[in-house]
C-alpha cells in the first residue's frame, strides 16, 4: 500500500492534538501505516519527528499543569502531600520519605581507591 508522507504528517499532528497523546507509539496506532513506514518517513532526527516529538511535549506539560492545579486546589491530604512531594527539595524529600536510605557516606560521595600491586597479589592469594 503506497501512504503519502504530508497525509500521514498532518495525520499525526491532529491525532496528537485531537487525543491528548504523549508518546510515539501512541501516534503511530492512530495511523493508518505501521510503525516502520512511520520511521522510514520521520526518521528520529528529523525535522518532522522533532516537531511531533515538540506536540507530545506540550501535551505533557499541560497536563502535568491541570494535575498539579487540581492537587493544589484540593482539600485532601494525600493529595496536598503529592503534590508537596512533586515541588519540594531534595533536603524536605529525605524528611518526606520514611523509608528513605542513603546508600552514600553520610552525604558524601564515595572515592574509588587504587590498590596497590602487594594488594592485588594479597586478595588473589585468598581467591
Amino acid at each position: 500500500m503506497a501512504y503519502n508522507k504530508q497525509d500521514i504528517y498532518q495525520q499525526a499532528e491532529k491525532s496528537i492534538k485531537d487525543n491528548n497523546l504523549f508518546f510515539i507509539e501512541d501516534v503511530v496506532s492512530w495511523l493508518p501505516c505501521d510503525k516502520t513506514t512511520f520511521y522510514r518517513f520521520f526518521p528520529i532526527e528529523s525535522n518532522e519527528y522533532n516537531n511531533l516529538r515538540a506536540l507530545l511535549e506540550e501535551n505533557k506539560i499541560k497536563t502535568k499543569s491541570e494535575i498539579r492545579g487540581k492537587l493544589l486546589n484540593s482539600h485532601k491530604a494525600a493529595e496536598l502531600l503529592a503534590l508537596y512531594r512533586l515541588i519540594c527539595t531534595p533536603e524536605e524529600h529525605k524528611l518526606l520519605n520514611q523509608q528513605y536510605i542513603d546508600h552514600s557516606n553520610k552525604g558524601e560521595k564515595f572515592e574509588a581507591q587504587k590498590l596497590t600491586n602487594e594488594q592485588i597479589d594479597k586478595l588473589i592469594e585468598k581467591l
